[in-house]
């Protein structure tokens, strides 16, 4: 039995990474001295770490302000046929750990990064997890 929030992956085929998109909250630790938020320097970490490793089928964007200011710096995980994940309390370092976790993601076959194998600073960091928006209806 599938309950409604479910994604349907069964178009993708078994085995087939699903596209991630890594949001990064480029107005993130805005100190206000001149200095370029620290959330963009998680952002070039994060095109630099992709770049060099080859990280399959991410796209990598900037987003102004997620909204988790109290936890900064922030990033979104998410796939069009899975759930989304929020994060906070990154820094600098975090750009290795958010593509792990955008790879298990866009391997998991029911759109659910799972929580084994996880980057420690994905699992302490989790904000919040979002249900596909738009699930399937065509589900029995």
């Amino acid at each position: 039995m599938t309950d409604e929030t479910t994604p349907d992956v069964s178009a993708r085929g078994p085995g087939a990474a699903a596209p991630v998109t890594l949001l990064v909250c480029v107005t993130c630790g805005a100190e206000g001295d001149g200095k370029p938020p620290r959330g963009e320097a998680l952002l070039a970490a994060a095109r630099a770490a992709d770049a060099a490793g080859g990280s399959g089928p991410i796209e990598i964007a900037p987003v102004r302000c997620l909204a988790n200011c109290k936890r900064a710096l922030s990033a979104a995980l998410g796939r069009a046929d899975g759930w989304t994940y929020v994060f906070g309390d990154l820094d600098g370092a975090s750009a290795g750990d958010l593509l792990e976790g955008a790879r298990l993601l866009a391997a998991a076959e029911d759109g659910l990064m799972p929580w084994r194998g996880r980057p420690e600073r994905l699992k302490r960091g989790l904000v919040a997890r979002i249900p596909p928006l738009f699930p399937s209806k065509d589900r029995p």
